[in-house]
């Protein structure tokens, strides 16, 4: 029997691979290959608008090399977890990323891929040629009780033979003790994903029967506890819980990023959101105004910042002299935003 350390938000484990140990930093950007997938499953939580041949890094649309290199620049990413949509079907776009992250980076950045497929020796052989550390083999649900009997079996033992980190990542339903049996016979690591409904999976996960464990989670009943069972018999496993992904995961990564791109007047917040002020005014002579008007009560220069409709401004200089700028036509307000390019904005406080 394993011994099942607790991890933070829920999630436990007995074993972690490299992947996992980077993503608990926030270290590892996510590239997303490509939307398409052949498998259709019922659980499948990708959004609509990345369910076509699109790619991205993190939340960056990727239109050149550039972006990746410079999305991973930008969070200090020590890895890279490649997924999708199914990524072997763009598998000469794989195998570019990964030599030019590695060309990059240098060989220590560490880089894991999904997949649905199992792939043969030789396409194998090309992800360890070109530097892949990790695979996570994602096998559909009406293989489960089998796979002993299935390609996936090849799969693993070839790239356990070529060095590769090997491992299975699937939801925690039921049929996952019968993989989890089989990840111990075949020697390799066992990730069990917190089943989540989302907007794109809601109507088939309601049809097969799955509702949501309270009002203030995605989660599925019972995923977790079933997780839990099937812990005490298996000697590599980790359980990733809905709420770490966003109470950790996603805010340590927001953190790298934030920390790395924050400008001098940024307040950076626990959560990895920026924090900042915001005098808005389209018409470029009033924008220089603001500018003069500014300078005159000597705010440093690397406090504020001309934008495209207006200034932006540390926000606690902003409260201090909001009564002295304020005029119509000028909207004050307080912004606190994703720290990605385009980021979502969380809250925008009026002045």
């Amino acid at each position: 029997m394993s011994t099942i350390i607790p991890g933070e938000a829920g999630s436990f484990y007995s074993f972690l691979s490299d992947g996992c140990k980077l993503c608990q930093l926030g270290a590892k950007m996510v590239l997303f290959i490509t939307g398409i997938c052949p498998k259709n499953c019922f659980y499948c939580p990708v959004s609509e608008e990345r369910r076509t041949d699109v790619t991205y890094a993190n939340e960056r649309k990727v239109l050149s090399e550039r972006d990746v290199l410079d999305e991973a620049r930008q969070m200090d990413a020590l890895g890279t977890g490649i997924t999708g949509g199914e990524p072997l079907l763009k598998i000469e776009k794989v195998l570019h990323y990964i030599r030019l992250l590695k060309q990059e980076f240098g060989t220590g950045h560490h880089i894991h891929m999904y997949t649905a497929i199992a792939p043969d020796i030789e396409v194998l052989k090309e992800l360890a040629q070109a530097g892949l550390d990790e695979i996570r083999f994602h096998p559909p649900v009406k293989l489960w009780m089998k796979l002993h009997d299935t390609p996936y079996a090849d799969s693993i033992r070839f790239a356990k033979e070529l060095k590769i980190e090997t491992g299975i990542e699937i939801p925690s339903i039921k049929g996952a003790d019968k993989v989890a049996l089989f990840a111990e016979r075949a020697g390799c690591f066992l990730n069990l994903n917190e089943l989540e409904f989302s907007d794109t999976n809601a109507a088939s996960m309601k049809t097969m029967g799955y509702s949501l464990r309270d009002d203030v989670s995605n989660a599925v009943i019972g995923s977790e506890e079933y997780a839990t069972k099937i812990a005490r018999n298996c000697e590599k496993i980790h359980f990733c819980a809905s709420s770490y992904k966003d109470a950790v995961q996603l805010r340590k990564r927001l953190i790298r990023i934030a920390e790395n791109t924050a400008r001098p007047f940024d307040e950076i917040s626990e959560d990895g959101t920026i924090l900042y002020g915001n005098i808005e005014c389209t018409v470029n002579d009033a924008i220089k105004e603001i500018n003069d008007e500014l300078s005159r009560m000597e705010v440093p220069s690397e406090m504020m910042e001309i934008t495209a409709d207006g200034i932006d401004i540390a926000w606690w200089i902003l409260e201090d002299i909001v009564e002295y700028i304020r005029s119509p036509g000028r909207k004050l307000y307080i912004i606190e935003r994703y720290p990605l390019e385009n980021g979502l904005i969380v809250e925008k406080i009026p002045l």
